[in-house]
């Protein structure tokens, strides 16, 4: 089953924030009851894959300015079919930022949420359930413009948090910073 390999990373995930307990617990529903949820054109939702990239200091994180959704994000997108998360999250990450030094640090999941993505031409409004790796980066390394973002940056974590009110970006910025104080 092309859906194994993601089913065993999200069973073997344990967060103590309950928000993300229930999402985690949506998310597992939702694979193994949607045999194309890897798919974009599932419209009632799909699996998408995120990194969360830090700084070999682990003090500052990348967020891009995503063009669509007119807030900062951490890099990730569509699955397209590709049951391996972890690699979409790298492609994901390699294509908005091009940064060539990123290197996976863990392969286990670091993160998941579960968010509503406004109807947009075409597509409904859908839900993407994004699964997040931690990944590392060379901070002074150029990053390269893309259409899909109006900006990429380094942030330290202090300026994360008057940046963004988003909630999964700030759970993400929380977590890093618990294991590395």
């Amino acid at each position: 089953m092309h859906r194994r390999k993601l089913l065993n990373l999200l069973r073997a995930y344990q967060t103590t924030d309950p928000e993300e307990q229930m999402m985690l617990a949506k998310t597992i529903h939702f694979v193994e009851n949607q045999p194309r949820c890897f798919e974009r054109t599932l419209e009632i939702g799909h699996v998408t894959g995120s990194a969360w990239i830090v700084s070999p200091d682990r003090k500052r994180a990348v967020l891009l300015h995503h063009t669509k959704l007119d807030r900062w994000l951490q890099p990730g997108g569509h699955a397209d079919g590709d049951p391996d998360v972890l690699r979409v999250a790298f492609r994901e990450a390699e294509e908005e930022t091009g940064l060539a030094s990123l290197k996976v640090i863990s392969s286990a999941i670091f993160d998941l949420d579960v968010h509503p993505i406004p109807a947009r031409g075409n597509e409904p409004e859908h839900l993407h359930y994004d699964i997040r790796f931690l990944l590392e980066a060379d901070p002074f390394e150029p990053f390269v413009q893309t259409p899909e973002a109006k900006e990429v940056r380094w942030f330290t974590f202090d300026e994360i948090a008057k940046l963004t009110s988003e909630k999964s970006v700030l759970r993400m910025m929380d977590k890093e910073k618990a294991n590395n104080y």
